[in-house]
């Protein structure tokens, strides 16, 4: 296993810092073993056909971590090929084919083999066909051992979404032949990306839901300590206490500080008065933010949001999900914080500094965006999600789920013989049983990651991430009851034998852990299913899905 040379296995009085921002060398005191994640990437590595994904902020150390990977694979005695898209011309990225050709050339390229690309591609079988019999039937035939691929800056091919959306697929297909294909376990795959970049695939095309995924977190307050040592500063821990409330423990803000501490280029003290500043050393990297905030105004609004408040702030799911793959908030599901106070010392001297007419534009964009949002994504007779919304949020709630391998958990509800309560009582008093019951609903769910949304004529469907099928059975019964309980009258004359002489609720209700084994289709399909039970046997009831095993891949 690579291990780091410790503090006292090297003379530090001899060893010069490197100034930070490049990846840390295989050698140097100042690297931070990124515990317990790193073990767990070497111990994947060891098993046929892995693959790992590292994914974090710019400057959080994927490439530090990538260095260590190689070297642990190299180790183990496997082949490595390191594909970097940083170095691939714009022209590459023209088309799916002279993409997969390049990848395939650079591949052979650094295993040292001709690349003899023509003999293996087949342009009537498509590029990815043609990839998959080249490495198959070429590649893995050259070679005795396994082949480490490491995948270097892949946020770089989201930016082509045609490209990405083959790509990505591709990895996964690839992958997931090492369970029944013995020669695909030679091939171990390290995808690393910078997570500034939101791309929306299905989750069950990309292949970011498979494999071993390590979010890059910050340097705790313990490791901060431990990479003062290292730099030979005695700061006391209301010092390091100081610094990690200023920096949080973001590794490439932290070394550059102890870095110009090393150097005496500054006191602790100055540092911290001018870090927030267009005079501080991190005014490139608050400015490469900032830019980014202008471009994107509506990030930029969320950001006033933010550190205008010492509380949790609530954001719409993917400006949450953005600005967190910024690293600029800490998420509590959908509640965001700024992640430290160089961030919001920053950012509230731009809004002082701020021209008012750019004051005034921020303000009208985010009125506009908010109605816009209201008809965009609201039902309009209700005043609860839509549709839209809701397809989007379920979406949202599978990804994560999916990564937390947690609960998800689906409602599906109709309210019963509704064409017969309007046909009895008349288009507005339909409209408003409709709005009763979206009210109740809403007011029956037990926190604000789980959402209620109209997606049909009177048809309901209820989220509840990290819900497990009981929860969820005794949640949608909370629901069927709750409408009983307004004891909205229905006696039509029409139709006899009615579950009740009030309007009622049939419900079905699915739940799976999200994975490569099933897909967000499934668990619609599965609560609709079930909701087509409770109307067969009498309506008015809940039925859990018998198409799925709850929970289990």
């Amino acid at each position: 296993m690579v291990t780091n040379s410790q503090p006292e296995n090297k003379n530090l009085n001899t060893y010069k810092p490197e100034f930070p921002g490049s990846p840390v060398s295989l050698d140097s005191p100042f690297y931070i073993e990124r515990k317990p994640w790193e073990d767990q990437a070497y111990a994947e590595l060891t098993k046929p056909g892995s693959l790992i994904r590292v994914r974090a902020p710019k400057k959080m150390g994927k490439s530090s971590l990538m260095l260590r990977l190689i070297a642990q694979s190299s180790a183990l005695g496997y082949q490595v090929a390191t594909i970097d898209f940083q170095q691939a011309d714009r022209e590459i990225f023209a088309n799916t084919n002279k993409f997969f050709r390049w990848l395939c050339r650079m591949v052979a390229r650094q295993l040292k083999i001709l690349p003899n690309l023509d003999d293996y591609w087949d342009e009537d079988l498509g590029s990815k066909l043609s990839s998959t019999i080249y490495f198959e039937s070429y590649l893995f035939e050259q070679i005795e051992t396994p082949l480490v691929v490491v995948l270097n800056e892949v946020n770089l091919v989201f930016e082509h979404p045609e490209i990405a959306q083959d790509f990505l697929p591709l990895l996964r297909f690839w992958h997931e032949q090492a369970r029944h294909n013995e020669i695909w376990q030679k091939l171990h795959l390290i995808v690393i990306h910078s997570t500034e970049v939101y791309v929306s695939l299905s989750i069950n095309k990309s292949p970011f839901n498979v494999g071993l995924s390590l979010k890059l977190p910050e340097f705790s307050w313990a490791e901060v300590q431990d990479l003062a040592q290292r730099y030979q500063l005695n700061l006391t821990d209301a010092q390091i206490e100081q610094l990690t409330e200023m920096l949080g423990g973001h590794p490439y803000l932290v070394h550059l500080a102890f870095y110009h501490l090393h150097n005496q280029t500054f006191i602790l003290e100055k540092l911290l008065e001018t870090a927030p500043t267009q005079t501080g050393i991190y005014r490139q990297h608050l400015q490469n933010m900032w830019v980014t905030l202008q471009e994107q105004l509506e990030l930029g609004a969320a950001v006033q949001k933010v550190i205008a408040s010492q509380d949790w702030v609530q954001l719409e799911p993917i400006v949450a999900y953005q600005l967190e793959s910024m690293g600029l908030v800490k998420l509590d599901g959908n509640l965001a914080k700024i992640d430290c106070d160089l961030y919001r010392l920053y950012f509230q001297g731009q809004n002082l500094a701020a021209a008012t007419d750019r004051s005034l534009r921020l303000q009208k964009l985010e009125q506009e965006n908010n109605d816009l949002k209201v008809i965009a994504n609201l039902d309009p007779l209700t005043k609860i999600a839509n549709r839209r919304q809701f397809d989007r949020c379920l979406e949202i709630k599978w990804n994560q789920m999916a990564e937390e391998a947690a609960p998800l958990s689906l409602i599906l509800g109709d309210i019963d013989y509704f064409k017969y309560y309007n046909d009895t009582y008349g288009h507005q008093a339909g409209d408003d049983c409709l709005r009763q019951i979206a009210q109740k609903i809403s007011n029956l769910l037990e926190d604000s990651q789980q959402m209620v949304a109209r997606i049909g004529g009177e048809e309901f469907a209820v989220i509840l991430p990290r819900t497990d099928v009981n929860n969820a059975m005794r949640i949608a019964e909370k629901i069927r009851v709750g409408i009983l309980d307004i004891a909205i009258p229905f006696m039509p004359n029409q139709i006899g034998g009615l579950p009740s002489n009030v309007i009622s609720l049939s419900l079905g209700v699915a739940s799976m852990i999200p994975s490569s084994q099933n897909d967000l289709t499934s668990l619609f399909m599965a609560a609709d299913a079930a909701l087509y039970e409770s109307k067969k046997n009498g309506r008015n009831c809940t039925t859990l899905s018998s198409s799925l095993d709850s929970e289990k891949d």
